[in-house]
């Protein structure tokens, strides 16, 4: 689903388009490249209410930061921040705006590697891998929600650690999440993760906790809050023993759970609402299709909804 951009945007953006054409000569897959990047650009800054002429550096930082999270490789963001700078130079040339917001915009540092996806086979290694170690870890089944979890709900690896008991709704199939600056949300868990955490919480966690556990879901060994170090750490070690190849993190499982849900016809607001994304841009990074309800599209659309 495309978010249409509106005037003057769209004259800008046609007006740049046309000078690449006729006075740069570049070629039609350039400037195919330059359309799609700085469309999304200025689709965020029409989402922020932001005219051309008001846009200042930090505005355009944001962007980036969006494309950011949303997983875009380094050389993408290159490539969209020379398109920025660019853009913002012609209208400098065409007496449009005074100042060049893009000036001091750098470029990001070579060799940035961004959390990849896994394929659906791959997920499911991974998810199983807790119960292929031998001998089982003592704390497998807490490894298992944890990862079930990450790919049932998409959250972060902070909200993940954070996550209580008490926001975990297994019967209606919800988990009320708090994201960035306090937000919250509320995110399908699907019927898989459902019966793993509740096995965890009779099986495991009741031994686990102790007057330090609060109503946190995962403990670590000591009874108390699990750290985002050891979340990683475990994700680390069971993509090792489910024989991955790929650096997996927790943010892996988070970007999997958005690429699998739209490459099955999910819808890109309802991906938005799970994911926690303030703006819709970031969310469109994966991909453009439209479908209905949030815990429709991801009962139907996950691969264990």
């Amino acid at each position: 689903m495309m978010i249409p951009l509106f005037s003057p945007y769209k004259i800008l953006l046609d007006s740049f388009l046309n000078y690449l054409t006729l006075e740069r000569n570049f070629s039609s897959h350039t400037i195919t490249s330059y359309a799609n990047d700085l469309n999304r650009y200025l689709l965020f800054m029409q989402h922020s209410e932001k005219q051309i002429e008001a846009v200042v550096l930090t505005d355009i930082q944001h962007f980036i930061q969006e494309l950011h999270e949303a997983g875009l490789e380094s050389r993408s963001i290159s490539r969209n921040i020379s398109a920025i700078r660019s853009f913002h130079k012609f209208l400098i040339r065409e007496n449009i705006l005074s100042e060049n917001a893009a000036k001091s915009l750098h470029q990001p540092k070579p060799g940035l590697h961004l959390p990849t996806v896994l394929s659906v086979d791959e997920v499911f290694r991974l998810l199983d891998a807790p119960l292929l170690e031998k001998p089982p870890g003592k704390y497998f089944l807490r490894d298992k929600v944890l990862l079930e979890f990450l790919y049932a709900t998409g959250v972060r690896v902070s909200e993940l650690i954070n996550i209580q008991q008490s926001n975990c709704y297994l019967d209606a199939g919800f988990a009320r999440i708090f994201g960035k600056g306090s937000k919250e949300r509320l995110v399908p868990v699907g019927h898989t993760a459902i019966e793993w955490i509740r096995r965890y919480q009779q099986e495991l966690r009741l031994n686990m906790a102790n007057r330090e556990s609060g109503d946190y879901l995962f403990l670590n060994a000591r009874g108390k809050q699990l750290s985002r170090m050891s979340a990683w750490n475990i994700v680390r070690r069971l993509s090792s023993v489910a024989g991955l190849t790929k650096k997996i993190s927790p943010h892996t499982l988070r970007h999997t759970f958005a690429t699998h849900l739209l490459e099955g016809g999910a819808d890109l607001r309802a991906v938005q609402e799970m994911l926690g994304h303030s703006s819709i841009i970031a969310t469109q990074i994966y991909t453009h299709i439209d479908r209905s309800f949030i815990k429709e599209a991801h009962k139907t659309f996950h691969p264990r909804g």
